[in-house]
């Protein structure tokens, strides 16, 4: 069914309608027709309504199912159909409408009620659409261009159109229909309503921002609070302060909160909008000229041309390309995380249209499937030219993916903006909310109730003080006076007076500290990655603490770990091994009759030049790397050559023998030219045996320029060495070296040849070609016909490759490791490749145990992970054990062990195991493995990625980080962090994480803290002043206690205290611990800091009633007055906390000084002034001639000073206790760092790999670090498709098809 909305309706949505016609028509009525009509999602007449079919449960007109046809055809409770006759009534005319009615069944009731309606709003009567019998059911029945079908949506109104614009809700795929594209004409594709191009990562939007930033905030239970409060402030004559003071700062509270949330919403819509705004060219059908537009302004049928290097705006369906046959490159590594290039091909008929006049001229439509999240599947079906062609994912290019190594594409999008496979992967921005919160609205929970004890108590006490002195209180006129309610009254009055025991400015406070550490997180040089001018971005403030107890972190792979290149790094040919630069103490020598070590690059040159037998190996080996490829050369305007690989080993391999002077120049559909010493050579390419999963091999078979036939071999050591003759002279060492560079992360293939006799070629040659041709399990034949040429081979060497990793990505992981951090890998690439980059990046060791789970159906996974469950259970695993165990599981076998009643084995295998490699895992398994550790571990969760294949992990994880590389920036927009370099997450986690974490936790401990010990005295006056309420402190001077005088100690704590330096906090990884332990922020801690607070209040109250007891009299004769006491209380209580800060803090900077001893000056220097003026302006009142009482007085002064003494005595005591005979960890280092203590021992390279060399040589198993790839293409059919001897238009060397081979 379509969506009939125009695509510049602001109210379009997603949903589905269905078209009925209501003009006047006199042909009779088709059930047939009725169907098709309705299935096709069109009419072709004039007056029509939308009928949702959400609706059709509660339409009050057409009844529960009215606009649905039944089984023969009509609407369910159609008034004019019997159904004892299939037959349809002759037609009146309604002479009031001028609608057709049977001539024996007048419309009555509700029917009338509805046409007469419909007569007044100038529509006709509901018809069912006019179709004969036989037409096809997706018939293009839509109407003459001149008719423009958005008029009618524009002018109708429908609820859930705006709520799913406004909450950028896509269709649910199940509900939708096979999606209709015409080709070149807008017009109808607009009455589709299909979404338009626009995509958002914001967290709000103008409609949503309210609801959803209310939601959160008031999921913290502290402004649920403080609202409560407010509202009871402002009942009459309960509250005992003003009744302002509450709600004016939660309302300050709140728009700094807002403003915060606008800041970093603005960042992520800046960033969509860089990318909504980029360019690609459209082509216009009126003018048949392609011009520029923005991605934004590309709409579902637009025909676009998207340039090499440039990423597809849209889905499209591919038309044609430069290239033979429509083929091109496509790089997806943004979407499946696949390094190496995928082919797509275009239809054979629609390669022709190359013109941009043909392409404007084309006309037809596709039918294909509705918008979806599969990546790898697609349908579809082409019509134009009165013939039907078949689509499938081969001429899908997914928006994400990039062109590559190809000229130029021509698409038709089909897909935008949020329906685009990309999008559909990915997940809104969640809110997330921290631990620490977590924690904090569970304590706010305990304290409420600690109000609740406090105010009832309190409340007892006026009502049995009020019985008992009775007789006293006659002057308050309290006779009469309902009990009962005087209990309530006064609950909400002590409500107010103790409500500030949670503090007002706390969360407010927690904002803006977290906002100043994102700041310095973002400012720090050494995050900053200077090649690509990426600073470190922080998206999401409020999760800064969180990186401070990260205890897994989930990681993509591709331009993760690695940067997408291929180097080529070393070889072993004839029992040599030969690298460009040698490594220190690495050079050749003979020990114990074997060669160890390496000859250099320069050392292999020469050996060519002596002719010797080593000399023609050398020859040979590199003529196969030069040869046997799927690789095509490009030729630059420079005269440069840039080699196009499906697979970037390939490149690599061929790329370095053109380094060491055999260059490969050109491909013809039948062979290839390489250049050796200046002279050009060619090779006949006879056969190609492909390369797949299951040979691990890949074989080409060519004629030599002296006429001999050669079979080339490169593959996988296990099925190359079983194919080997027997006389070998260097099978031991090569296998020797192999091991070795495995050991090092590198990808090797070995690399063997055999001469094959003309008459052995001729006759299998003929089982080959008769095996390509066969219909019955073609792939299989083939591979039977190759294992009868490849035998008796002769090996000549090994290759090795480097995946080349970022910079410092193996000390991160191990130091992530030693941090307590585990590291789990989730890639989209092949197992062995997925193995090498660990080894390569120390995830795994030599000396780890593999646990591999790779099985093809469910049944085979529960088993394998039931046997190694059991394994492990029956064996007690120490702490060394687990050390030494790795998990790596297949994405198929993930599939299976992610369903429910397998799901607890996995996580159980992993949690065992010291690092876990999922491979070849979709986008939806990377998010679903972090959801299930996060659902059943309570552990916080990081995942890390660069793709767009990774956004939904990470915004599954606790903290996702993303890293601005080479695949685009979807992961970074979409991230709460975005970094350069991989490197950069250890400072991020172990420096920034432990102190965000460390300096959160100390300010809001303080923050609670210093609330508790100011106004738990207001608790102990109650007993002083007859249980009557009184505020024992004016209500403005409490305000500002949290506003002014105690507010700089916490940012000063949250901002800049540094309990670690950095350098000591990276040289000690284990310090992370801490944090993952919860040590700084725990339920523990809070109340050892709320109970202090307690004391802290009583030791208060208790002495400043003693001191004024016997010492209130003033020199004039009167006594010190309720409000100059309360001005005293309030200062003790204020240097008391600040007092405390000091305490705390771990580094005394200048900021320090400005926010204890300066908070202190203010509050002595700023009070005067403020006694005297505010009276004047009614406000503060109570405060009116104190300034002389309390600063004349002895007692005053005395009490300020020996009261936060008194009480901060303990804490000192408590403080030396704990260092010296109870220490943690950081104490222990604390002192290093004050001794400026240097670590010291053995730090030389040559120890370091002698070190390595001692631990290889005690390996529990051995590894030859095969991992290859083949692209998974067409390999002979793709080599003898290119002629690049042909130029292009473009200054490329063109490949064109040859007409011969075609």
């Amino acid at each position: 069914m379509a969506n009939n909305h125009p695509r510049d309706d602001p109210f379009a949505d997603s949903d589905e309608d269905i078209l009925f016609d209501l003009g006047p028509s006199d042909t009779r009525h088709s059930r047939t027709g009725y169907q098709q009509n309705v299935a096709g999602g069109y009419s072709p007449y004039d007056g029509r309504v939308v009928i949702n079919s959400a609706y059709d449960a509660a339409d009050p007109f057409f009844g529960t199912n009215e606009h649905l046809p039944n089984l023969s055809g009509h609407p369910v409770e159609d008034p004019f159909y019997d159904p004892d006759d299939n037959s349809i009534v002759p037609d009146i005319t309604d002479t009031q409408n001028g609608s057709s009615y049977p001539a024996e069944n007048k419309p009555q009731g509700l029917r009338n009620i509805y046409n007469n309606m419909k007569s007044k709003l100038t529509m006709g009567d509901y018809r069912p659409p006019t179709a004969s019998a036989d037409e096809e059911l997706y018939q293009d029945s839509r109407p003459p261009p001149d008719r423009d079908l958005s008029e009618d949506f524009k002018n109708m109104f429908d609820i859930r159109r705006i709520v799913k614009k406004i909450l950028r809700k896509p269709q649910d795929d199940a509900s939708q229909g096979p999606r209709i594209i015409h080709l070149n004409d807008a017009a109808s594709n607009n009455a589709f309503g299909y979404m338009d191009n626009h995509i958002s990562t914001t967290k709000y939007n103008a409609a949503t921002f309210v609801p959803k930033f209310l939601f959160e905030q008031f999921s913290k239970y502290a402004n649920l609070f403080f609202l409560f409060t407010s509202i009871i402030q402002q009942v009459p004559n309960v509250s005992p302060t003003n009744r302002y003071t509450t709600i004016g700062t939660l309302a300050i509270v709140l728009l700094v909160s807002a403003l915060k949330e606008i800041t970093e919403d603005f960042k992520r819509m800046s960033a969509d909008n860089e990318l909504n705004r980029a360019k690609v060219e459209v082509l216009e059908a009126e003018t048949g000229n392609f011009v520029h537009k923005k991605w934004i302004k590309v709409f579902v049928g637009d025909i676009v041309r998207v340039r090499n290097g440039d990423p597809f705006p849209a889905d499209l369906i591919l038309l044609n390309s430069s290239e033979p046959e429509g083929i091109c490159y496509v790089e997806t590594a943004n979407l499946d995380g696949e390094t190496n290039l995928k082919i797509k091909q275009s239809k054979t008929d629609t390669v022709s249209l190359v013109d941009s006049r043909d392409l404007a001229r084309l006309n037809g439509k596709i039918k294909c499937e509705p918008p979806n999240s599969s990546l790898y599947t697609f349908e579809g079906t082409l019509f134009f030219n009165n013939q039907e062609v078949a689509l499938s994912p081969d001429q899908l290019l997914p928006r994400g993916a990039s062109l590559r190594n190809t000229g130029w594409v021509h698409g038709i999008v089909i897909f935008t903006g949020h329906e685009t496979k990309l999008m559909r992967n990915a997940t809104a921005a969640p809110i997330k909310r921290t631990d620490v919160e977590r924690v904090i609205n569970l304590q706010i929970i305990a304290l409420f109730g600690i109000l609740i004890t406090l105010s009832v108590v309190s409340s007892f006490g006026d009502l049995i003080t009020m019985i008992s002195n009775a007789k006293n209180m006659k002057y308050l006129y309290l006779e009469g006076t309902n009990k009962l309610s005087k209990f309530f009254l006064d609950l909400l009055t002590y409500w107010i007076l103790f409500s500030n025991l949670v503090p007002i400015s706390l969360f407010v406070t927690v904002e803006i500290i977290k906002y100043y550490q994102a700041w310095m997180i973002a400012s720090d040089v050494d995050m900053y990655y200077e090649p690509t001018d990426t600073p470190t971005v922080c998206r999401t403030s409020s999760l800064v603490e969180e990186l401070g107890q990260i205890e897994y972190v989930f990681s993509d792979k591709t331009g993760t770990l690695t940067r997408n290149i291929m180097e080529y790094k070393t070889c072993s040919i004839a029992g040599k091994c030969y690298i460009e630069e040698i490594p220190e103490d690495s050079r050749a020598e003979i020990v114990d009759g074997v060669e160890t070590g390496y000859h250099s690059f320069a050392d292999l040159k020469a050996e060519l030049a002596t002719g010797s037998s080593d000399a023609k190996i050398i020859n040979e080996f590199f003529t196969l790397l030069a040869t046997c490829h799927t690789v095509i050369p490009e030729v630059l305007e420079t005269g440069e050559t840039r080699y196009q690989a499906a697979s970037p080993d390939e490149g690599a391999l061929v790329d370095g023998a053109a380094s060491l002077g055999y260059k490969f120049t050109i491909r013809k559909p039948t062979g290839v030219f390489i250049e050796v010493d200046g002279e050009e050579q060619w090779y006949e390419l006879l056969n190609i045996c492909e390369f797949n999963s299951t040979r691990k091999r890949m074989s080409g078979l060519f004629r030599c320029p002296d006429g001999t036939i050669k079979l080339y071999t490169k593959g996988a050591d296990t099925v190359i060495l079983e194919r080997l003759q027997d006389e070998n002279p260097f099978v031991d060492v090569t296998l020797k070296h192999m091991e070795e560079f495995a050991a090092e992360g590198l990808r090797t293939l070995c690399i063997a040849t055999r001469i094959i006799p003309e008459k052995e070629y001729q006759e299998w040659n003929k089982i080959f070609q008769k095996a390509s041709t066969t219909l019955v399990d073609r792939s299989q034949a083939l591979d039977d016909a190759a294992e009868l040429i490849e035998k008796d081979l002769f090996l000549l060497g090994a290759t090795a490759i480097e995946d080349k990793l970022q910079d410092g990505v193996p000390e991160t992981i191990h130091t992530l490791q030693t941090a307590g951090i585990r590291v789990w890998v989730l890639t989209g690439d092949r197992q062995e490749t997925a193995i090498n980059i660990g080894m390569s990046c120390r995830l795994l060791s030599e000396d780890m145990n593999l646990l591999i789970v790779n099985e093809d159906n469910k049944e085979d996974t529960r088993q394998n992970l039931t046997e190694k469950c059991e394994a492990l259970r029956e064996n007690d695993l120490s702490q060394e054990d687990m050390e030494s165990l790795a998990l790596v599981i297949d994405g198929k076998s993930l599939g299976f062990a992610l369903e429910s009643d397998l799901e607890d084995m996995f996580l159980e295998i992993g949690l065992l195991c010291k690092a876990v490699i999922c491979c070849r895992v979709s986008p939806l398994q990377k998010a679903l493995v972090v959801k299930l550790v996060k659902r059943k571990k309570k552990a916080l969760l990081l995942a890390i990625g660069d793709g767009a294949n990774d956004v939904s992990m990470i915004q599954a994880a606790h903290v996702g980080v993303g890293i601005s590389g080479m695949e685009g920036m979807q992961a970074a927009r979409s991230a709460d962090f975005a970094i350069g370099q991989f490197r950069f997450l250890e400072k991020l986690l172990l420096v920034h994480g432990s102190w965000s974490y460390r300096r959160i936790s100390l300010a809001i401990l303080y923050s609670f803290y210093k609330n508790i010990a100011l106004y738990m005295t207001q608790f102990w006056y109650v007993f002083s002043n007859g249980f009557s309420g009184q505020s024992i402190m004016e209500s403005w001077t409490l305000t500002f206690y949290n506003v002014i005088f105690t507010v700089l100690p916490p940012f000063v704590i949250g901002v800049f205290d540094q309990y670690v330096s950095a350098q000591m906090l990276t040289r000690y990884p284990q310090m992370y611990k801490a944090g993952q332990r919860r040590e700084f922020f725990n339920v523990e801690t809070f109340w050892s800091w709320a109970i202090n607070g307690f004391y802290h209040s009583a030791i208060l109250y208790l002495g400043a009633i003693n001191i004024y007891k016997y010492g209130n009299q003033l020199h004039d004769g009167h006594i010190v007055d309720h409000w100059s006491f309360g001005v005293a209380l309030y200062s003790a209580c204020m240097f008391t906390a600040l007092g405390k800060a000091a305490l705390v803090s771990s580094v005394w900077t200048k900021f320090t000084l400005i926010a204890i001893p300066g908070s202190i000056l203010l509050w002595l220097c700023l009070y005067p002034p403020y006694a005297y003026i505010a009276p004047k302006v009614n406000v503060s009142k109570e405060l009116l001639g104190t300034v002389p009482v309390v600063y004349n007085s002895m007692n005053f002064w005395f009490m300020i000073f020996i009261l936060p003494v008194l009480c901060l005595s303990r804490d000192f005591l408590w403080k030396y206790y704990r260092r010296m005979y109870r220490p943690e960890t950081y104490h222990v280092v604390q002192e290093l760092q004050k001794a400026k203590y240097q670590e010291t021992g053995p730090r030389s390279e040559s120890f370091r790999n002698s070190l390595k060399r001692l631990r290889q040589s005690v390996r529990m198993r051995k590894r030859t670090g095969f991992a290859f790839d083949q692209g998974g293409t067409d390999q002979d059919r793709l080599m003898k498709l290119f002629d690049t001897t042909k130029k292009r238009d473009d200054g490329f060397v063109r490949a064109q098809v040859n007409e011969s081979f075609l």
